[in-house]
């Protein structure tokens, strides 16, 4: 920061650039701790997620405080920020999706649908990972997001005879395809509003990337479960379940609107899949037949015998529900955007020359009350008495605990780095790598969700920075702002914050570092290949790239 600027009134902090001996090498070294903390104490010593975001953070803050200079009651009120983020939206959205969990299978919903996945699928777990993990987790990632998608579907997974790791494992991998355009499409739109794109062209860019992703990633993971002879006798159905996801998220993202590209792709990849299955039927394999032990149904299942369709009842409410919450813009009743206090524009963001603002957008009547709307309609739907609803309100919160208290901190870290100036060290460094930019562009937003989870909050903090860069570099802004975007999709199955609810629902709790490591090598490979494909877009591809709209 040059000392001669004078800095607006209120501002208590000036991020440094490089605050390591004027070395932007040196202080992008020091900047990477944190985040090299979390990443060891997940991969290497395999620690419980709340560990290595405990880590993260106490690392953070003494290089925020200690290195970057920031006064030591600002860098913990940006922590104080994050952690009410981290509460409200974030996990308000989970705990009231995995209560709407819990009273599906309280109520014998859950058990019915595994029962109507069995009844219906092929005798072969690598077609059901298909259905449940790829087509129907891609639904519940364009209604809820935040890891809800990957404990649902995964507890089925296991309900269907999956080992717990496998089923975590596969589940995260999964969810990379609608991760941008999750949560109706709010990812594209914040990227829009840091950027100032048209979230139209920036929404058509991303569907001209994942649908890639999207039709690869049926063979890849049913490859690495199954090995290629799998891939040679299943390759119809894989083509159909990733060719009809690729296609209707590039109609979708492109045609019709980016907001309803996740649930489109995902709906028509489920219904699609599941009729060519009703015709197509893969040679019988015993080795990968499901388990059938437990065919029948328990519980209140069993005790109300209720048949067909009525397993899908709490998954066809939420998505309604959400979906017409959304477009009638309930969301927007009582909404309050506080400024948080002694926090907002209070630093100064050297980067941009601008003050840095810190509002907390608290939604009484966001997401998440639609989803509890949605679990209080189906536990009456299914005549779920009073005491029991209220046993699976205190069952979900023995669940979300310590993920609650995981997303607390891991976002917190998250805005710790962004006010402190360390989140812009790094993004200027990656920056700095110059014609190379776009091979390397992908990892700002894998970095950014891995520590906030969330697509949207890495759009947020890196997606103006691409744009700044990109215009540097000579390159595409939309592009660049794009692929942070989809780069991010590519950290969501090793952020700690989704791989902790994951685990709530799985007998795998404080093993989150054991999970991490069987992801994190396959992270790290769609990251580069998504680099790949940026570089040649740049260069090659370029008329791939839409045009920027006013």
């Amino acid at each position: 920061m040059d000392p001669t600027v004078a800095l607006p009134p209120g501002t208590l902090y000036a991020q440094p650039l490089t605050p390591v001996g004027h070395s932007l090498l040196l202080s992008f070294l020091v900047a990477a701790l944190p985040i090299a903390a979390a990443l060891i104490m997940l991969g290497v010593l395999r620690r419980p997620a709340w560990q290595a975001s405990l880590a993260g953070l106490i690392v953070g803050l003494i290089a925020a405080i200690a290195v970057w200079g920031m006064p030591a009651g600002l860098a913990f009120n940006a922590v104080g920020a994050g952690m009410a983020l981290a509460l409200i939206p974030v996990m308000w959205i989970v705990f009231n999706a995995l209560l709407l969990y819990n009273i599906a299978v309280t109520t014998g919903r859950f058990d019915q649908f595994r029962q109507w996945m069995l009844d219906n699928l092929p005798d072969d777990r690598r077609l059901v990972l298909l259905v449940v993990a790829f087509s129907f987790g891609c639904l519940l990632e364009g209604i809820s997001g935040f890891g809800t998608p990957v404990a649902i579907t995964s507890a089925l997974l296991i309900a269907l005879g999956f080992p717990a790791l496998e089923a975590l494992t596969f589940t995260l991998i999964f969810n990379t395809a609608p991760v941008a355009f999750g949560a109706l499409g709010v990812p594209i739109t914040v990227l829009g509003a840091v950027t100032s794109l048209h979230p139209a062209t920036l929404g058509a860019m991303v569907g001209r990337q994942l649908p890639f992703f999207a039709l690869l990633l049926p063979f890849y993971v049913v490859g690495f479960y199954g090995g290629i002879r799998s891939v040679g006798k299943l390759w119809p159905a894989l083509l159909v379940s990733g060719g009809s996801f690729a296609l209707a998220q590039f109609v979708t993202s492109n045609y019709l609107g980016y907001q309803l590209t996740d649930v489109l792709s995902s709906l028509t990849s489920l219904i699609v899949t599941i009729a060519f299955l009703k015709v197509w039927r893969p040679e019988p394999d015993a080795h990968f037949a499901i388990a059938r032990g437990g065919d029948t149904l328990t519980g209140a299942g069993a005790a109300q015998q209720r048949a067909g369709w009525g397993g899908w009842l709490p998954w066809i409410v939420v998505s309604v529900v959400v979906i017409v919450w959304v477009h009638a813009n309930i969301a927007s009743i009582g909404d309050m955007k506080i400024k948080w206090p002694g926090l907002h524009n209070a630093v100064y963001v050297s980067l941009y020359h601008k003050s840095y603002a810190a509002i907390w957008d608290f939604q009484p009547l966001g997401t998440g009350t639609a989803i509890l709307l949605s679990a209080i309609v189906t536990a009456v739907w299914s005549r779920m008495r009073v005491g029991d609803f209220f046993s699976c309100v205190a069952v979900t919160w023995r669940q979300t605990r310590i993920a609650i208290a995981t997303v607390m901190m891991i976002v917190g870290l998250g805005y710790l780095l962004n006010y402190s100036g360390m989140s812009y060290t790094l993004g200027t460094g990656v920056a700095a790598t110059g014609a190379l930019f776009p091979l390397v562009s992908a990892s700002l937003g894998w970095i950014a969700v891995f520590l906030s989870g969330s697509d949207t909050s890495g759009n947020a903090l890196f997606g103006n920075l691409q744009v700044v860069a990109a215009r540097q570099l000579g390159f595409d802004p939309v592009l660049m702002a794009a692929t942070n975007s989809s780069g991010g999709v590519m950290g969501k199955m090793i952020s700690p914050q989704n791989i902790a609810t994951g685990v709530s629902t799985t007998d795998l709790k404080g093993q989150e570092g054991v999970v991490f490591a069987r992801t994190f090598w396959h992270s790290v490979f769609l990251m580069l290949l998504l680099g790949v494909l940026v570089f040649l877009q740049q260069h090659v591809l370029t008329w791939m790239i839409p045009a920027a709209q006013q």
